[in-house]
């Protein structure tokens, strides 16, 4: 039996090995991978930033999963979405008749994580008066519920989330400081996918095999020209975009290949599909040909009129731009039947 086979592996191990392939060759995302490990089965409270859509949920998992308490409950909460007036009954619960409507007793996020981990998902977003009474929860791991008389201890490890700069926001007096470095032990911050492009391949094969099994599909390969745009795009929306780009993909795939005509419509806005000719070794030589710009906008029309099978409205559409225009454009360039 090999010493990698995963029957002799542990737990932790075989999903080190896995996440270390998931991050491809990317020093940036790998040094991310090192230092999740390396923390995750001590009790210290970590903060991860990185814009919308990097994976900071993904990761906060992990490190709930390789802990010591990865036997207990993975409570997320998202701060940004609890109004103000229901964050202490949200995050401690309240007792029966704490207030009009509340017929009976209910835990709060932080009861169901006891002995496990609260994740506080864009901890950015909350009030001050509501960050007061998050500090006092973390410094003293006591709560008490709205109604209640007693307090209670929980033992919780505590992993926060933001995509703001937390350090401006103090300096605006928007974010309290003593919060910040209550939560702030430990720092984890997530590139944008745009500066960690080596990991698309592998994540993209890891959501066609998710979507495959979601969809009954059968997936397997790409076009050149859809891995252009795969490669090319530049993800404002990160992880999260690309996962619903493949899903759509997938979806609308009609066999074993997706091709461009499966990708949604808004990669191909405001993009240059084609490229120009080779340059020369040498391009300050007299015979080093450029194209022109009405050459490439006459090949870029040309190949998305193939791409939507000479469908005008379409076509204009995907080039933003009127139909009208797009028909002048088809005239001038000689482009009509082709």
């Amino acid at each position: 039996m090999s010493p990698n086979d995963p029957v002799r592996m542990g737990k932790s191990a075989l999903e080190e090995r896995i996440l270390d392939d998931l991050m491809a060759d990317s020093p940036s995302m790998k040094k991310v991978l090192r230092v999740a490990m390396k923390i995750a089965p001590t009790t210290s409270t970590v903060l991860i930033g990185g814009e919308s859509g990097t994976g900071k949920e993904f990761f906060a998992r992990i490190i709930h999963r390789n802990s010591q308490c990865c036997e207990g409950r993975f409570a997320a909460v998202n701060c940004g979405a609890i109004p103000d007036t229901l964050f202490e009954s949200e995050l401690f619960g309240y007792k029966k008749g704490a207030f009009t409507g509340a017929d009976r007793d209910k835990p709060g996020i932080v009861e169901e994580a006891h002995n496990g981990t609260l994740f506080l998902d864009e901890v950015g977003e909350l009030s001050l008066p509501a960050q007061v009474k998050l500090l006092r929860f973390l410094q003293e791991r006591a709560f008490r519920s709205v109604g209640d008389t007693v307090q209670r201890m929980v033992d919780v490890r505590v992993i926060a989330a933001t995509n703001k700069d937390l350090r401006k926001q103090m300096e605006q007096g928007a974010f309290r400081e003593d919060l910040f470095f209550r939560l702030n032990v430990f720092y984890l911050h997530l590139p944008p996918l745009r500066e960690r492009k080596e990991t698309i391949p592998n994540l993209v094969s890891l959501f066609v095999h998710r979507f495959n099994q979601l969809f009954d599909k059968n997936v397997s390969k790409f076009s050149k020209a859809a891995e252009h745009l795969i490669d090319s795009y530049d993800y404002p929306g990160n992880i999260r975009e690309l996962e619903n780009i493949i899903e759509h993909a997938v979806v609308m795939a009609e066999g074993e290949e997706i091709t461009e005509k499966d990708l949604p419509e808004f990669m191909f806005r405001n993009r240059l599909l084609i490229t120009g000719p080779e340059r020369q070794d040498n391009p300050n030589t007299s015979d080093h040909k450029v194209a022109t710009l009405a050459d490439i906008e006459r090949e870029h029309i040309k190949f998305v009129l193939g791409l939507t099978d000479n469908n005008y409205t379409e076509a204009a559409k995907k080039l933003g731009i009127s139909r009208s225009t797009l028909w002048r454009k088809i005239k001038e360039y000689n482009l009509e039947g082709t």
